[in-house]
């Protein structure tokens, strides 16, 4: 608990409250508040917000536990569907909550105010870029207090109690300081956000407003409208079907598939598009196992003239007729925006709204374009696929070998199985992988818009308790896992499948190769992460390899997966310079002068 000065209990000369923030204490009838009668609520405020969480199945709240917010959890923790899951930091509590909602469909994030709170704003605000609805309820003091304007631990010390929820103004798509009267409704209003734009919310419990009572929600929240006007729609698919027609058949029709299509739940659409032709198709990086990379047509991973096969580029940038399906075009999924895409011969669909060379539809939602687009394309002239492509590379041969991050790559992959989920943080570990065609049934999982390093350990605790019994494999370097290393303990605590592994190459090597090769900066302290695994939990559960030669990683992998429910980790040492070739591009044009950040 931080302490505070005391001071004369007087509101500060000059404060001030944020409109769509701070609750209006004059407003605010204290006397209206019947303590008694909250006693003996038996459902409460707290109550409908848990409710309405577990309605859009939310099965568990991550966080850590504040004086502010620890009657709320008690409402969490009575919960017959939902539990609470208690991580080391705020920080690792919002990543676990994003990894979870990438699996779910929503999360549920639960912090003290203040010191809390904004120790979790990085995982939000990375949750916002990435189109990934987390709810983050902050447990803040009562009304009653707040109403004094004292200088309460956990403030600024100015009395004034908004600050903290207007920080949350530019990263989340709906927030509410719950007060008398509205806190149920408000519940509601935030939630229904949340889950229809796929973006973070913000709720400010007051300890005493949490215990208010309520009355039972009579009906579910209103499932969410179809934005689509019909005649746009109509309009859509007339211009669609006129550029897929002047194209022909089926092989001169492309997709490329993006991040949106999972966030905004046109994955069903997707697939009855690709089986109506059918079609040759890729996804971007960032969309990486969105569709089955071991189909007929699959043409690989799409990431720009800088980081794309010539036969991935050749079935993007030279189709007759391109359908980019919930793209998203990024800095570092798109080599530095060197995709070569004419925008007259492709057909745009947006979460809202679609072009159609330069004719722009909107409303027109991306679900309604994709099933609009499946009888245009079925109509097409059929052309058979051509094979998958094999490898470039095979696999080497002599156990002896030192391990690089090309064989590093190459081993980690065919040790997948299906059901696995795979976490891939920032860096050698996300640009490694994704070359590499992924087995059916796996999931990847990357940050590489807001790209914070660190990220992909904690999701790894999200994700692991989203998707019960599939094993989670953690991809991380070493300089990233130091970060949120302590998360580790709570997935060792939550007992769940998982092998991580730990690429130990001395430093922050994507910095190295991007500026620096030599420089102090880029620099770690090295760990022995064999010994720390088994410090967070010394039980049989725990096993440790270290791993330099390609042998060595072989059997690790192979042990591990003798123990499919248990917890390994593997010390993989590869030479500190050596750079993934997808990374190694990319790195080269952002050290460039003036290229860089």
């Amino acid at each position: 608990m931080h302490t505070t000065p005391e001071d004369d209990g007087s509101p500060p000369a000059g404060a001030v409250t944020v409109d769509m923030t701070a609750v209006d204490m004059a407003a605010v009838d204290m006397a209206a508040v019947d303590m008694a009668a909250v006693d003996m609520a038996p459902y409460t405020v707290a109550d409908h917000l848990v409710d309405r969480l577990a309605e859009l199945g939310v099965d568990r709240v991550f966080g850590v536990p504040g004086d502010y917010s620890l009657r709320l959890l008690d409402h969490v923790t009575a919960h017959p569907t939902v539990r609470w899951t208690g991580c080391v930091t705020e920080l690792g509590a919002g990543y676990a909550a994003d990894g979870y909602a990438r699996l779910r469909g929503l999360a549920a994030l639960c912090t003290t105010f203040g010191v809390g709170e904004l120790s979790a704003v990085n995982a939000i605000a990375g949750s916002y870029a990435e189109h990934v609805p987390v709810v983050h309820v902050v447990g803040a003091p009562a009304l009653a207090r707040q109403a004094e304007h004292r200088a309460l631990h956990h403030t600024l010390g100015d009395g004034v109690f908004g600050h903290f929820a207007a920080m949350h103004t530019d990263i989340t798509c709906a927030r509410a300081v719950l007060a008398p009267g509205t806190a149920v409704d408000e519940v509601d209003r935030v939630l229904t956000e949340v889950r229809d734009s796929r973006l973070p919310g913000y709720l400010l419990v007051p300890a005493d407003v949490a215990e208010l009572p309520a009355e039972r929600a009579p009906a579910s929240l209103p499932l969410r409208a179809d934005g689509t006007d019909p005649e746009v729609l109509e309009a859509f698919t007339a211009a669609a079907a006129q550029l897929l027609a002047r194209a022909g058949s089926t092989d001169r029709v492309a997709v490329l598939a993006g991040l949106l299509v999972h966030r905004f739940g046109a994955v069903d659409e997707l697939a009855g598009l690709l089986a109506a032709g059918p079609l040759p198709h890729a996804t971007t990086p960032w969309a990486k196992s969105l569709l089955d990379e071991t189909a007929p047509g699959f043409a690989g991973t799409y990431a720009g003239a800088a980081g794309s096969s010539e036969s991935t580029r050749a079935v993007v940038e030279d189709a007759a007729a391109l359908v980019l399906a919930g793209v998203q075009f990024t800095d570092l999924t798109s080599g530095l925006f060197t995709q070569r895409i004419s925008r007259a011969r492709t057909i745009d669909l947006s979460p809202r709204s679609a072009r159609v060379g330069a004719a722009v539809f909107a409303p027109l939602e991306l679900p309604a374009a994709l099933a609009a687009l499946r009888p245009v394309v079925a109509a097409l002239t059929p052309a058979p696929l051509p094979p998958p492509e094999e490898p470039a590379d095979g696999r080497p041969d002599d156990d002896a070998a030192p391990l690089t991050q090309a064989a590093l790559w190459r081993e980690t992959t065919a040790a997948l199985r299906p059901g696995d989920v795979v976490l891939a943080d920032q860096g050698t570990s996300f640009y490694g992988m994704a070359p590499h065609r992924l087995p059916p049934g796996v999931t990847f999982v990357g940050q590489p818009l807001w790209a914070s390093i660190g990220y992909a350990l904690p999701a790894l605790l999200g994700a692991g308790t989203a998707a019960p019994g599939r094993r989670g494999v953690l991809l991380i370097g070493d300089g990233a896992a130091q970060m949120t290393v302590q998360e580790l303990a709570t997935v060792l605590r939550e007992r769940l499948p998982a092998l991580v592994v730990v690429v130990d190459n001395a430093g922050y090597t994507v910095e190295r190769a991007i500026h620096g090769a030599d420089q102090p900066y880029n620099d770690i302290a090295r760990w022995d992460w064999t010994a720390l695994a088994r410090l967070f939990c010394s039980g049989e559960r725990v096993r440790t390899d270290r791993a330099s030669t390609v042998g060595a990683l072989r059997q690790a992998y192979r042990e591990a997966a003798d123990d499919p429910g248990g917890f390994a980790l593997v010390q993989a040492v590869v030479p500190r310079d050596d750079v993934p070739a997808l990374l190694a591009t990319l790195t080269r044009a952002l050290g460039a002068p003036g290229a860089g950040p």
